[in-house]
């Protein structure tokens, strides 16, 4: 579970980057087709919606952190709808890659060690429910 610092620490820095949102999500995407560019096939031609998606998602969990039972149905949710997009477990690895690596890009000396600690934490749990949810859905 997170604790009251880390969600201090992912709020307070992902405030620092949605006035960078589209660069930032332009170069999330740029670095998870590089990692695994056979994902480029799971999205559209156009990204622009995509991105904005990602920055849109991201704001609400980030948002949600202090109530992350409010929010847990919503990314379960997402994890079964991935289900349908071909999304296997070991794909949220690469993104966590990508998001953590696009972070540090974007945040500069605001990525510290403690900062990257919470962020992975918060994915971690994140995707775990997601990976959780999309199990469940295929062994239905």
């Amino acid at each position: 579970m997170l604790t009251d610092k880390q969600i201090e620490l992912v709020q307070s820095s992902f405030g620092l980057v949605v006035p960078k949102a589209q660069p930032v999500s332009i170069m999330f995407y740029d670095r998870l087709f590089e990692l695994r560019p056979d994902f480029r096939a799971m999205f559209p031609e156009d990204m622009e919606q995509q991105r904005g998606k990602l920055i849109t998602t991201l704001a609400t969990v980030v948002q949600g952190l202090h109530q992350i039972e409010d929010i847990i149905e919503a990314v379960r949710a997402l994890g079964r709808r991935h289900v349908g997009y071909k999304v296997a477990d070991d794909d949220y690895a690469p993104v966590g890659d990508a998001l953590l690596w696009t972070l540090e890009q974007g945040l500069g000396a605001a990525w510290t060690p403690e900062v990257k600690e919470a962020w992975t934490t918060a994915y971690t749990i994140l995707s775990d429910q997601m990976i959780a949810a999309a199990q469940e859905l295929r062994a239905a």
